[in-house]
């Protein structure tokens, strides 16, 4: 059997944090097991959905490394979806409701006063022809109830082991609207079936949906020729550093957001791929390396922490472990290319790589020198070696120290501060020798 999963996302919006986080799964375990992941588009709300933000989700994805082999829109499946409730239809699985939103409520709000599940009570399946011809005539346009069987469904779930749903206590779901739009459920089950999903990945807020899923999974089985169900895995929901539930800024976080502000894309595969397992917080040296260490056994079922802090950790480990071949055409994009010790040097003080600019300028470009002692500045300048080579700074500053009697930060800041106009930054031995002799002469003067 080929495993085979599936990326899901509304084209109504952006991709965040959370809809990548089972994107990222999906595709981890697709690739360790030589599977397919599945691309599926879910623009069944035509109205809401739009190709920009289709294009986007195809953009977002492609950076992060997360190619797709199979890709489908939901909104060209319209004829199967039909075909696949008119089956349902003629089994009698698959009923016509004509209750207005009003009245629903207020039948919730009665069973909830006296203390009842507020489960719909299936009064639509004791109308009589006459009686929905009744409703036809006022205006009423039916929407579509799926009957359950009213049973326990059990699964073994890849994430949450044994996993039972009492259906007994669900409202029988709505699958398609008074206005014919299909809701999410039906056209879902249906893909699943038909494009032969092996593994469902998904977050834990789903367990209830896949209790009536893997009804219509098994109502609509007849229809397909019989099809096995597929496996399920429901991971914990992500909440903020603090435990609680993630913020709105937080929880709609765009990748496109995050590409723009400068973060690596190794770097947000790396901490969605990892938070909520057992492996260490830290940068992985590749997607493939990734890919190795996935297994729903180190995954926890307490929820997943978001820190935006560890982000940022993990972003910057991602920069210095980057070797300068690879850097290399992005430092030429910025016009920062100064080499291989450039870039080694300065990789260590980096959080976003946009930054070595900033270093490229202070060694290669005028900086304004931050010089607090003159008379410091201008020993220094006397006692600057004629050939200012790479192991120079540790003779300099040896001959300083003793000149001076500075020693520590007394010694090394205002050096610092004179050669870069910073208060930290790199090991100043590669640094100095990248700025040179007549820089640092200059510098030392103002």
């Amino acid at each position: 059997m080929t495993v085979k999963v599936r990326f899901a996302p509304s084209p109504t919006g952006r991709i965040h944090a959370g809809n990548v986080r089972a994107a990222i799964q999906n595709w981890l375990f697709a690739q360790k097991h030589q599977g397919v992941f599945v691309l599926r588009i879910d623009d069944t709300d035509l109205e809401r959905s739009t190709k920009e933000n289709e294009d986007l989700i195809e953009t977002d994805l492609k950076w992060l490394g997360l190619e797709w082999g199979e890709r489908y829109n939901q909104s060209k499946r319209f004829d199967i979806y039909q075909k696949c409730a008119d089956a349902l239809k003629a089994d009698d699985r698959l009923y016509a409701c004509y209750e207005t939103a009003d009245e629903l409520d207020r039948r919730r709000k009665v069973q909830l006063s006296r203390g009842l599940p507020p489960v719909y009570d299936r009064a639509a399946l004791n109308l009589t022809d006459a009686e929905k011809a009744a409703f036809e005539a006022e205006g009423r346009k039916p929407h579509w109830r799926f009957k359950l069987d009213g049973k326990r469904v059990v699964w073994e779930d890849l994430v949450r082991g044994h996993c039972e749903v009492d259906t007994t206590s669900m409202s029988d779901p709505v699958l398609i609207r008074e206005d014919g739009a299909f809701l999410y459920t039906l056209p879902s089950v249906v893909d699943d079936i038909d494009m032969k999903i092996t593994h469902v990945i998904r977050g834990e807020d789903h367990v209830a949906n896949t209790g009536t899923q893997l009804e219509i999974f098994e109502a609509l089985s007849a229809f397909f020729g019989g099809s096995p169900l597929p496996v399920f895995a429901h991971m914990p929901l992500l909440v903020g550093a603090d435990g609680e539930g993630l913020s709105k800024r937080l929880g709609s976080m765009s990748i496109s957001q995050m590409r723009e502000d400068g973060l690596e894309p190794l770097a947000i595969t790396s901490h969605l791929a990892k938070i909520g397992t057992s492996d260490a917080l830290e940068a992985a040296p590749s997607l493939m390396a990734l890919v190795e260490g996935q297994d729903f056994d180190k995954m926890g079922r307490a929820p997943a922490r978001y820190d935006f802090d560890d982000l940022m950790r993990l972003n910057a480990q991602v920069l210095q472990n980057m070797p300068y071949t690879e850097a290399k055409p992005r430092l030429e994009a910025l016009n920062a290319d100064l080499g291989e010790l450039f870039w080694d040097t300065v990789k260590m003080n980096l959080h976003k790589f946009a930054e070595v600019t900033d270093w490229a300028q202070i060694i290669g470009g005028d900086i304004t020198p931050k010089i607090e002692d003159a008379a410091f500045a201008a020993k220094a300048l006397e006692l600057l070696p004629a050939e200012y080579g790479r192991d120079s700074w540790s003779v300099w500053s040896g001959a300083i120290k003793e000149a001076t009697g500075a020693k520590g930060k007394a010694l090394f800041m205002p050096l610092r501060q004179a050669l870069t106009g910073m208060d930290h930054g790199p090991d100043m031995g590669a640094l100095s020798f990248l700025i040179g002799r007549d820089k640092i002469a200059k510098r030392l003067q103002g």
